[in-house]
């Protein structure tokens, strides 16, 4: 309502002015779901470039878990945003997919459990009915390295046999793990690893990873010098013990395929024979279970180490 004020002029001449109503106050605007971390920029200007003719399979390799679902949201998000500059993380198609309620998301995480041949049963259904909106239907399949044999062999056939309006999209943490045939029907995407607070993969962060497998190296071999380091501190970081975890699945991938050692810790993974990377690896996945499980990360690593120790002696005395 318009209120009037009394106004007196130097002259002493007096009026009534009509003031207009307060200012409605302005709402802020929530924050967007799909704020972009730095390390992740150069990634999501590529999917942006990709969305406009969109492959049928996406794989996220690298980074954490929560990097990589984050990634697969952000894609969904894209492929099915009306906005003018999509996606705007404020229409409901983003808001159902930041929720995951969206129609046309489907999000199978296999850190809930081994992804199965039912489940994928599932999806090859929906995956032959057109999206149910004007965008695409995306179906993710988060942590794809829990996929049995059995539902992997059925990815791969409605991998093969696509409709036109469905989308892909494998999460991993390395390509070696899943099938060879799935990794070659995907576009491949790799994502940095998060290691600092500030989420940007530093040039020291990368020299501490080395440290670390140097380290790791020189117990296995002495059963000296781990436990020292893991002590500094009283406890490492669980970003830190996930990375190394990485760092070490990147090893071994490099063994398996025979590839040249980048670190200077790369020469203890290379002599590991073909039994000895299959052994370390499920080691190692376990190892990157109990840190998601908010095991204390220097208990794991310690653990790590010394599973190793052991079992390479028992190995060598073979």
């Amino acid at each position: 309502m318009d209120r009037e004020q009394l106004v007196v002029s130097p002259g002493g001449q007096a009026s009534l002015t009509t003031l207009d109503s307060e200012p409605a106050i302005r709402k802020s605007s929530p924050p967007s779901p799909w704020a972009i971390p730095p390390r992740l920029s150069v990634l999501a200007g590529r999917l942006d470039r990709l969305a406009f003719s969109p492959p049928q399979a996406m794989l996220f390799e690298g980074g954490d878990a929560d990097d990589r679902i984050f990634m697969a949201l952000y894609w969904a998000a894209r492929l099915n945003c009306q906005a003018e500059v999509p996606p705007c993380g404020l229409c409901a198609s983003c808001i159902q997919i930041a929720q995951k309620v969206h129609l046309d998301l489907i999000v199978f995480d296999g850190r809930e459990g081994a992804i199965k041949v039912d489940h994928v049963r599932d999806i090859r259904i929906k995956a032959l009915e057109p999206p149910r909106g004007p965008g695409a239907r995306v179906i993710v399949l988060a942590e794809a390295q829990e996929l049995t044999i059995e539902a992997a062999n059925a990815l791969l056939k409605s991998m093969e046999e696509p409709r036109p309006g469905n989308c892909f999209v494998l999460l991993a943490p390395l390509r070696e793990r899943l099938l060879p045939t799935l990794v070659s029907r995907s576009w491949v995407m790799s994502l940095p690893w998060a290691l600092n607070l500030d989420g940007a993969a530093s040039p020291a962060a990368s020299e501490e990873m080395d440290q670390w497998l140097a380290a790791f190296a020189g117990f296995v071999r002495s059963g000296t010098g781990w436990f020292e380091r893991t002590a500094i501190k009283g406890r490492v970081p669980r970003q830190t013990a996930a990375g190394i975890l990485l760092a070490m699945e990147r090893e071994v991938a490099r063994a398996l395929i025979g590839g040249h050692p980048p670190s200077g810790a790369g020469d203890f993974f290379a002599c590991l024979e073909a039994r000895e990377l299959r052994r370390l690896d499920e080691i190692l996945r376990e190892s990157q279970e109990a840190v998601t499980a908010m095991v204390n990360p220097s208990l794991v690593l310690d653990r790590l180490a010394v599973r190793v120790y052991n079992w390479t002696r028992d190995f060598s005395s073979d």
